[in-house]
């Protein structure tokens, strides 16, 4: 198959949030037609360059859910249906990527606060992270302060994200932030918040460095970190 072609296919079955052939997909008579994991790896054995499946299939289309989903066309779990895809793309391909000299854009470690076992949103900032270039460390919901602050000191990492669903539990970034300080880490690690009830002022008040509202504006944040 034409590998534009090809791309194509890929970045429409994700959209469609299908993984496999037999799934469904939100338009009508796509059941037992190859779906992203035949897709990728058809493309693989065609000699597609692992790069060009990341932004031109995967990275696009999620850009595009995104949108779809910020107007309310698609709903959370459509967008996970599609996040799904990208997770195991990202996996079919790392191998090849490796291969191909891609370099990782940094470690990025991810977890939700102690005491908040919401993990939707993290996780669908772990996967666009992912397929983004970063290589994600995903501790987890409800992880205590010190085995955040000790993933950061073990992995070297520059970047650190932080979720809270709830008022309760937000209260805790300001915690893993102070304890970040006490270990003398605080200065080589970025600390990007998110969730629900967390804002830019909250972000301020807690000395992090940048809140993000999703999945979205936490990529495009770090594009001007990198810099």
């Amino acid at each position: 198959m034409d590998q534009q072609i090809l791309l194509e296919k890929i970045a429409f079955n994700v959209m469609q949030g299908r993984l496999e052939a037999e799934d469904e997909g939100f338009d009508e008579g796509l059941e037992g037609k190859p779906a992203v994991t035949e897709l990728v790896k058809e493309a693989i054995r065609d000699g597609v360059d692992p790069k060009s499946i990341v932004l031109e299939a995967l990275t696009g289309s999620m850009e595009v859910v995104g949108e779809k989903f910020e107007s309310g066309e698609y709903l959370i779990p459509d967008m996970l249906a599609s996040a799904e895809c990208v997770g195991v793309a990202m996996d079919l391909l790392s191998p090849y990527l490796l291969k191909a000299g891609v370099e990782t854009k940094g470690k990025f470690i991810i977890s939700t606060v102690k005491g908040d076992l919401h993990d939707i949103g993290k996780n669908i900032v772990s996967i666009m992270l992912k397929g983004a270039g970063y290589e994600v460390i995903d501790l987890g919901a409800d992880v205590p302060t010190d085995r955040i602050v000790g993933a950061v000191k073990e992995h070297q990492a520059p970047y650190l994200g932080l979720s809270a669903l709830l008022t309760t539990t937000m209260r805790v970034m300001g915690d893993v932030i102070e304890k970040l300080k006490e270990e003398g880490v605080r200065e080589s690690v970025k600390v990007l918040i998110g969730g629900a009830p967390t804002s830019k002022e909250f972000a301020d008040q807690i000395g992090a460095d940048a809140h993000c509202k999703d999945a979205f504006e936490a990529t495009n944040i770090l594009k001007t970190m990198a810099h």
